[in-house]
């Protein structure tokens, strides 16, 4: 279950010790410092919009090709097995599942942000802000 944290962390030990508080702070940072933007699939339609708009060059046309071709679905799990109350009440218990759920909800937070910021402007056809992070050329 020890799977979002290391990712963002990076490649240092401590990223893959199941339950280092500094891999969750670090991963946290990473997210902010190191990545445009990381979507969440749960919003994922809103995540290539987003991208659509900050990088036009790669990304123009996605959301409405996404929209035509109906992919727009592709990153939906279609069948879930559900577990047993007492296997996801052990899981939610654990420092790892705990930690792994803090980063998903700051994850969410820091997406929900940058769209709130960015879609308005996507809507009105113009760039009203200066976003911080360097751009891939």
């Amino acid at each position: 279950m020890w799977i979002q944290i290391p990712f963002f962390c990076g490649a240092s030990p401590q990223c893959w010790e199941p339950g280092s508080q500094w891999a969750l702070d670090q991963a946290k940072q990473n997210l902010v410092r190191k990545y445009l933007v990381v979507g969440v699939t749960a919003e994922f339609e809103d995540f290539v919009e987003v991208l659509e708009f900050l990088l036009p060059e790669y990304f123009n046309g996605a959301t409405e090709y996404l929209r035509k071709t109906g992919k727009a679905h592709i990153k939906r799990t279609k069948h879930k097995d559900k577990i047993s109350e007492a296997t996801e009440k052990k899981m939610k218990g654990t420092r790892v599942y705990q930690m792994e759920k803090e980063f998903y909800n700051f994850a969410v937070r820091h997406f929900k942000s940058i769209k709130k910021t960015v879609l308005p402007q996507k809507l009105d056809n113009k760039v009203s802000f200066v976003y911080e992070k360097i751009r891939p050329k």
